[in-house]
């Protein structure tokens, strides 16, 4: 996990709060690791974590994990983590019989009208355990990512639908959290992701925003990653409001092969690798002077 994005969120594995929705958003800059993020945090906050990966298979996350700390293939063999792997299920899917259901069964569906069994998997994978089997603290569901539902086919109304379950499951019987990553597309023209951004917008504790820079390209500096807050107005309805201040709030982010910042004072930052075509990402620190102007940075990779 990223200490700077803690220090944002203050936040800490010791103290995690519960009962909470929280929406990453990506905007013209890959926001994937914030996904890495969540996930290191609360494997290490001895959490149980149900992961729907649609996007990268297990190996790649776990490695990806390894780089953060947490070991993905032991905690999924202690029982801590479920793993759905997407891009397998995708085609094991095929060549099951038609009467077992699967998580993913829309796919075999003419028309994907419903993500019932997508939230029955969810649901069971959560449910507290055996009390002869490891107690964990409380349960997190983590999704990469929603937007891949839609180009699967899958209609934005049944997203917010399973989202809505979701919450009601996890966050409020359970009384644990649950984290999913949704692109935007910053397209006009696509109505279906600007409704389902806007639908868990409404329906989040915490957005964050990873985006570019919007004075441009810069050498040092990739993209900011910006917090935006809700405030709860009665009868479970949550208003957005916008961090107050000029740097409270946000930080900006590097990913590259290396990461330098060539300002005198500030602590060298560990090399960046990248393999596979896929980005690895891992914390270095890089905090701002005292007194200085700047956002607070952190690398990823």
């Amino acid at each position: 996990m990223f200490p700077e994005l803690n220090d944002l969120l203050n936040a800490s594995p010791d103290r995690a709060e519960p009962g909470k929705l929280t929406l990453l958003c990506d905007a013209e800059t890959d926001g994937s690791f914030l996904v890495h993020h969540f996930l290191s945090f609360y494997l290490k906050a001895n959490c149980k974590v149900c992961f729907v990966a649609l996007v990268q298979s297990f190996s790649h996350y776990n490695i990806v994990g390894q780089k953060l700390g947490v070991s993905l293939t032991t905690a999924r063999e202690r029982g801590q983590l479920v793993f759905l792997e997407g891009l397998r299920s995708a085609v094991d899917i095929f060549f099951r019989a038609e009467g077992k259901a699967h998580p993913l069964q829309f796919l075999r569906e003419a028309k994907a009208a419903s993500l019932q069994p997508l939230y029955e998997f969810v649901r069971e994978a959560l449910e507290p355990v055996d009390q002869g089997e490891a107690a964990w603290k409380r349960p997190v569901l983590l999704v990469d990512d929603l937007s891949v539902l839609l180009s699967l086919g899958v209609g934005v109304v049944a997203v917010l639908d399973f989202i809505h379950y979701c919450r009601a499951c996890v966050c409020c019987r359970l009384q644990g959290n649950i984290v999913a990553l949704v692109h935007d597309s910053g397209d006009a023209e696509d109505e279906e992701s600007d409704v389902l951004l806007n639908g868990l917008s409404h329906q989040s504790h915490l957005v964050l925003r990873a985006e570019g820079l919007a004075t441009g390209f810069c050498r040092d500096v990739h993209g900011q990653v910006r917090r935006v807050g809700s405030i709860l107005l009665g009868d479970g309805l949550l208003a957005s409001v916008p961090e107050s201040g000029s740097h409270v709030g946000k930080c900006c982010f590097k990913i590259g092969t290396w990461a330098a910042f060539p300002e005198a004072g500030w602590p060298p930052l560990l090399p960046l690798h990248s393999a596979g075509g896929a980005l690895r990402r891992r914390a270095a620190c890089a905090r701002g002077r005292p007194g200085s102007s700047r956002l607070p940075c952190f690398s990823a990779f």
